[in-house]
């Protein structure tokens, strides 16, 4: 969820300067917990589900990759004996290929401006013009002239509940406060949606550096080698 809260941020900031002109002298300020009303969005939980499957699958296609390479080394270590120096050649160039597939699979999808980061911005970025079409209407009709955000990761270090109007948002957006799309403490102790994308990302940045450091300890990945 880290990706909307900072661009949330810059959110409040740009609120902050729409209402600087408002009533100095009766300055009003207020904040949200964007967390806590992104947990209320159905929107929001469709399209982190989106990006999730995204992520598992391009995980699977990276992970088929690197199994690929490993049959083949494995197949290579077995016959290495047998073949002659140009096919030994041939075979390494082999295996070097399909890993640096993966390895460049995994750019492509996972990297900065990488297909993740596409698909993020173009699922998210009409729910964050949702939420601050809606903070504007509210800070306009009570004369907010700041409205801050005390997600975890915000500078917020002390917050008096007073001023919370997160469950106003809420009702301002449609929905009833307290009934999350996907509460933080799920029956059966399941994983949230946005871990299990995490855990997909993690997981094939991990299984592709790891697969390459295991391929040079191996010493397959020098066309020619000596090993």
């Amino acid at each position: 969820m880290h990706h909307i809260l900072n661009t949330m941020t810059r959110l409040m900031t740009l609120c902050a300067a729409l209402f600087l002109a408002g009533s100095v002298h009766a300055q009003k300020f207020a904040y949200i917990d964007s967390e806590y009303v992104l947990l209320h969005m159905p929107e929001y939980a469709e399209a982190q589900a989106e990006l999730n499957n995204y992520a598992i699958e391009w995980q699977g296609d990276i992970e088929a990759k690197l199994e690929a390479a490993d049959r083949l080394e494995v197949a290579y270590r077995a016959e290495r004996v047998l073949l002659t120096a140009e096919m030994r050649v041939k075979r390494e160039d082999e295996i070097a290929k399909k890993r640096a597939e993966a390895k460049e699979m995994q750019k492509q999808k996972f990297g900065v401006e990488g297909e993740l980061f596409q698909k993020r911005q173009e699922l998210i970025e009409p729910i964050q013009q949702q939420i601050f079409e809606a903070l504007k209407d509210i800070a306009t009709g009570s004369g907010y002239m700041v409205i801050f955000d005390k997600s975890h990761q915000s500078n917020m270090l002390y917050t008096n509940p007073k001023y919370d109007i997160s469950e106003r948002l809420i009702k301002k957006l449609g929905y009833v406060p307290g009934e999350m799309v996907e509460p933080e403490n799920k029956q059966g102790g399941g994983k949230g949606m946005e871990e299990r994308g995490r855990e997909a990302i993690d997981g094939a940045k991990d299984n592709v550096r790891d697969r390459l450091d295991d391929a040079r300890g191996g010493g397959v990945t020098k066309p020619g080698g000596k090993n």
